[in-house]
């Protein structure tokens, strides 16, 4: 990541703002959220002061985008975060974090997997009542 400073002309090419949210479907105001939250360090600048995102940048973005969506709480994206900023020596207790995080999520794919059935069944049994064929089954 980069420290905020303007961005010197002979790095790799950098993405806008608005390439960012383009290519992760967040909003401008939470990149900004994600920013003044510490979940991400601050963005390098142009001398125009516009946010320049580099590919680090964007692959923790991206990253972030999973732990979101599978349900890591914004506090422990925080502490990641936190833990990833402070280098490599809390790499045991990142490492911790995501099997615990991991675990919690297989807890809950098999939690969703039974709902899932005890659906198919009530489907079931409402098809049945209307004397509706099963998908699959000739009309």
């Amino acid at each position: 990541m980069t420290s905020g400073q303007p961005l010197p002309l002979h790095r790799e090419p950098t993405l806008t703002i608005a390439q960012v949210v383009e290519r992760t479907g967040l909003s401008h105001d939470t990149l900004r959220y994600y920013e003044k939250a510490g979940l991400i360090e601050r963005v390098g600048r142009t001398t125009g002061n516009q946010r320049r995102y580099e590919a680090a940048d964007l692959a923790w973005l991206e990253f972030l985008l999973r732990l979101r969506e599978t349900g890591m709480s914004i506090a422990d994206m925080q502490r990641f975060a936190l833990l990833r900023s402070r280098g490599d020596a809390t790499v045991p207790d990142r490492l911790a974090m995501l099997r615990e995080h991991r675990a919690e999520l297989a807890e809950r794919i098999r939690a969703l997997r039974r709902n899932a059935a005890a659906l198919d069944d009530k489907i079931d049994h409402y098809e049945r009542l209307l004397g509706q064929p099963e998908p699959g089954e000739p009309t």
